[in-house]
């Protein structure tokens, strides 16, 4: 996922895009402002550490890197359309941070700390280095602030502003100081910010205390003088940008003056109108988040704003993760513009990760979209193949809530922080669940727009009836949270991307621990923090059941006249399983994970407590127990519905996976050094994939047990999904603001499960954000490492031995090598060019130099005599072609009368080839290679092996000489023995399913 924690906006030119800079990040993201901010560039190669200033002139885009303490030496990129084409040249590197780049004329300059860089813009060759003279007030510390620009008509000269207020010029060309600007006020503090007017020779100075002055260069005179303090706190000026296209000033707009100011310490922008010595025209309040305190940091602030030229139109940036365009409107006329477009993320580290699944209609059964949410309140769903798309799901018209209640725009504390639009929303989503069976998408009644209300009045029962009569033809919310301290589960309308109607509280009062939703997408059921489940109906919002039921008081006059049976207790290898009584059974704990199974019959949940419990779905009565109590705490639970698989997180540092047929233990996993952060099944259950506090994402091998794979991080990882169609892996981890998608390479290669022990673990990094030392999905399918078996040094002939010579064996070939085969021809007709190469128009305008060009010999005649005895290379070879592995094997094969060595090798070639070969097979009345083929296939079929191959070459090779067959008794022949083994091979496999299916619904159904 894209970071837009911006450090500075930089304008390309003519050209209607810009270049915004991650901060703490190490790539250029460049983005169309035509057409909605859509991402266009990143840059590649990744710079060694973070990025500190970028600059764009013309097609280029420079980044300074490096340069602070204890790192290596830094240096400044040139980068075009997102690759690195040159470098700065700097004999001995930058040993401080540049601050700032700017460009003019001739002229590339870059404001360090204490010295200034100057190289030529034409070859990028470094021209000087400018060190201006500490004053006694800098004390040997850093005393230039980065501020620096150029005013038009100043040839060669630069403007640096100085930690002690003052603003030097100097002259780059003959390294000279020209003049010092004093500042007129010692507690005016170092200057902050420079930026030139549209006006000649004025200049905009900013300074610590948060005064502002508009001086004239040329005179060396301050014209107007502002101030942004107020009555509580002064906020320090960093940013200005002028408003070019002659209007937005004065009461109807037609004006010129408007100047736009922000600070790193607020969210909000301000807007002068510098006409008759300067006013505030309007404040755009809440424009970013505001700083505010996380646990990692600060996250908040402006961090970039720049008018567009000529246009109403001014871009801004935020330390929130967030970029933005905003317009003014000319009719009717406001000083203060509205949104146009917006592009973020989220602004503090993700929590928790979710891809969504198969809906009803199966539109987004392709997994590419992700939920996550952040320590930012926020909750995203990201798109995979359209970054354009992603977009945070909306909890409402939090601004307006905000103006209300007099907290747009409110000042900050004394401490620094205050309340702004991010305390407005729901606190910090701890757990999600999904289910889109009921989604009803853009058309969904969202129940006159109001989210998350709770009415309990008579008048609030009928509206929740005529929201619930709506909502059955339209659909209803998807998506259920529970959150940070909070008593409510909160419902979400994934088609509408917005909040949904109810918030659900549990019937104890206590902290919501767990969520999850019935396949059916009708019910949602809540965990509680101290051991009570909740279930409602999402279409109604009204609470249908408790876990344990309450007793009712037919039931507890009868219970008092019984005499109390004791609960039935068996005990085993994995535990006690008990039979408890109903209103009986309720979690002492919290509940940490709730699942209800395919059929709607049970719930599941554990808890801290030790426990899994079974509930009955329909009278709430618990039905079986499993006990590890008081030995140890079920922390997490996770679910695999099409095998009736469950697995459970433990304190002891295990994995253990139970079968809720049986309600037995069938794996244990161990080998996670701390704490287990988060785990999950892999698409098709025959893996369990988990984080843990040391760093470590480990993967199991379900079916034999063994550790087959770990990957381990700097940063530990804190969330985790697997998409439903095996595809994609996403990770969250601790102190990033990103996701990282990883590929499944199981859908492209064979990949061993052999066991691995700790010391083959290896220290990976994380994807980047460029997808620099990475694949993408093509190249991971069709890559030439994946289509040869030396590149991966596996021998596909290898495989392991066939159990029983009664048993069909499929091969290990895989999967996208024989599916490729059998669609071998529409792939390549889709990716066949839409036009022809086109011949050059004109020829070269610089021809080759004739000095020494060689004579052009003269094509042989058509009539010139051979020499006697000899004859043409294609004569020659005539007849003489050698025959191909392919070819001979086939014919090897044939003589030896086994064909096992001709499969193995054609196991190995790639669709490509192994098509090319099939279609080159050849036929004669001597010989027929054909029929050798067919007999090797039906050799195959006889001894059970390798049968999901011989069906696709059966496949390729019926479509390409299907109408041989007429033609040749033999082939006839052939082909009549191959369809009489697959009959009896087919007929034999449908009869053993048809068995085994009978006795699985046998033991499924009650009894």
């Amino acid at each position: 996922m894209w970071k837009f924690q911006a450090k500075k906006l930089t304008e390309r030119g003519t050209v209607d895009y810009r270049t915004c800079v991650a901060n703490r990040s190490q790539s250029l993201q460049t983005y169309d402002l035509k057409r909605g901010l859509n991402l266009l560039f990143l840059s590649r190669p990744q710079t060694p550490v973070e990025i500190t200033a970028t600059l764009a002139w013309k097609d280029r885009v420079f980044a300074a890197w490096g340069g602070q303490e204890s790192a290596k030496l830094g240096a400044v990129w040139v980068f075009k359309r997102g690759k690195k084409v040159a470098e700065l040249q700097l004999e001995h590197g930058l040993d401080e941070p540049v601050q700032t780049l700017v460009n003019f004329g001739s002229w590339i300059v870059g404001c360090c700390l204490t010295k200034i860089e100057v190289w030529k813009s034409d070859s990028y060759e470094h021209y000087t280095t400018l060190t201006p003279l500490s004053s006694w007030q800098d004390d040997g510390a850093d005393f230039l602030t980065g501020c620096i620009c150029n005013m038009p008509t100043f040839l060669n000269k630069i403007f640096v502003g100085r930690q002690d207020g003052s603003v030097e010029i100097w002259n780059v060309k003959t390294g000279k100081l020209i003049f010092t600007i004093l500042s007129a006020n010692l507690e005016n503090g170092g200057v902050c910010a420079l930026q030139p007017t549209p006006v000649l020779s004025l200049l905009a100075i900013a300074y610590e205390n948060g005064s502002l002055i508009i001086h004239n260069v040329e005179t060396d005179k301050s014209i107007i003088q502002l101030n942004s303090s107020n009555s509580t706190r002064r906020f320090t000026i960093r940013l200005i940008s002028f408003r070019s296209d002659g209007l937005g000033a004065g009461g109807d707009g037609k004006e010129p003056g408007v100047m736009a100011t922000a600070g790193y310490d607020s969210g909000d922008i301000t807007f002068w109108d510098l006409n008759n010595g300067g006013k505030v025209m309007g404040v755009l309040r809440g424009a970013h988040t505001a700083p505010t305190q996380v646990l990692d940091g600060v996250i908040g602030g402006i961090s970039g704003i720049e008018f567009l030229p000529g246009q109403p139109l001014i871009v801004s940036t935020g330390l929130d993760n967030t970029l933005k365009t905003w317009l003014f409107d000319e009719s009717p006329f406001s000083p203060i513009p509205r949104i146009l477009h917006s592009r973020g993320g989220h602004a503090a580290p993700v929590t928790c990760l979710e891809f969504l699944p198969v809906n009803s209609d199966g539109a987004d059964s392709v997994g590419k979209w992700l939920l996550s949410s952040g320590s930012d309140r926020s909750l995203w769903g990201w798109s995979l193949r359209r970054d354009g798309q992603s977009s945070e799901l909306s909890q409402g018209n939090i601004r307006k809530k905000a103006r209300k209640m007099g907290l747009l725009g409110s000042h900050l504390t004394a401490s620094g922080f205050g309340s702004d639009l991010a305390e407005m929303k729901s606190p910090e989503i701890t757990c999600m669940a999904v289910s889109l069976i009921r989604d009803g998408g853009m058309g969904a009644s969202a129940g006159g727009g109001a989210v998350w209300t709770n009415m309990v009045s008579s008048a609030g029962k009928k509206n929740r009836t005529t929201d619930a009569a709506s909502s059955g033809a339209t659909g209803w919310e998807s998506i259920v949270t529970g959150h940070k301290g909070d008593k409510f589960a909160r419902t979400w309308f994934w088609g509408r991307k917005k909040a949904g109607r109810w918030a659900f509280e549990t019937s104890d009062g206590s902290d919501v621990m767990s969520v999850a939703i019935s396949p059916c997408g009708t019910f949602a059921l809540i965990g509680s923090s101290i051991g009570g489940i909740d279930m409602f109906n999402l279409q109604s919002g009204l609470h249908r059941q408790r876990f344990p039921a309450r007793i009712k008081p037919a039931q507890a006059r009868k219970s008092k006249t019984q005499i109390p049976s004791k609960a039935i207790t068996v005990s085993g290898s994995l535990g006690t399983i008990s039979k408890i009584g109903p209103g009986q059974g309720r979690h002492t704990k919290a509940v940490s994970g709730i699942v209800v199974d395919s059929l709607n019959r049970n719930v599941i949940s554990c808890s801290l407590d030790g426990r899994v419990k079974f509930w009955d779905f329909a009278t709430g009565n618990l039905i079986d127990e499993i006990n590890w109590s008081p030995t140890l705490k079920v922390t997490a639970l996770r679910s695999y519905l099409s095998s009736d698989l469950i697995a459970v997180s433990c304190d002891d540092l295990s994995i253990r996976v139970v079968d809720t047929e049986t309600k037995r233990l069938i794996r244990e996993f161990w080998g996670c050094v701390g704490d287990i952060t988060d785990f999950c099944f892999s698409n098709d259950g025959r893996w369990v994939i988990a984080a843990s506090t040391d760093s470590v994402i480990r993967i199991w091998d379900l079916p034999t047990g063994n550790l087959i794979d770990a990957m381990r991080f700097q940063n530990l990882c804190t969330a985790m999904s697997f998409s439903s169609t095996g595809e994609f892996l996403a990770t969250a981890h601790a102190n990033s603001v990103g996701v990282n998608i990883w590929n499944n390479r199981t859908l492209f290669a064979h990949v061993p499960t052999r066991r691995i022990s700790e010391d083959d673990i290896s220290l990976l990094e994380g994807p980047t954000a460029s997808g620099e030392g990475g694949q993408g999905l093509i190249e991971a399918a069709f890559g030439e490492e994946y289509t040869t078996e030396t590149s991966l040094n596996i021998d596909f002939s290898a495989t392991v031995d066939q159990l029983s010579r009664d048993i069909t064996t499929l091969s290990i070939v895989p999967r996208s090598r024989w599916q490729t085969l059998l669609h071998l021809d529409t792939i390549k007709q889709r990716n066949k060019p839409k036009d022809p190469p086109k011949a050059p128009e004109k020829a070269p305008f610089f021809l080759p130099s004739l000095e020494n060009a060689k004579p052009i010999q003269a094509a042989a005649s058509k009539t010139h005599p051979q020499p006697n005895g000899s004859e043409t290379r294609i004569i020659k070879t005539k007849g003489a072609i050698s025959e191909s592995q392919f070819t001979a094997l086939l014919r090897e094969s044939r003589e030896i009368g086994s064909y096992k060595l001709f499969i193995e090798h054609l196991k190995t070639l790639p669709p490509a080839a192994a098509d090319l070969e099939i279609r080159s097979l050849t036929w004669n009345e001597s010989r027929s290679e054909l029929v050798d083929f067919v007999r090797a296939l039906t050799s195959r079929l006889q001894q059970k092996l390798d049968y999901e191959l011989v069906q696709a070459w059966m496949a390729v090779f019926l479509r390409l000489h299907g109408e041989m067959a007429g033609s040749s008794v033999d082939l006839k022949d052939a082909l009549t023995e191959w369809r009489k083994e697959q009959e009896q091979e087919a007929q034999r496999l449908n009869g053993l399913v048809g068995y085994c299916t009978g006795v699985v619904s046998f033991l499924r159904s009650a009894r």
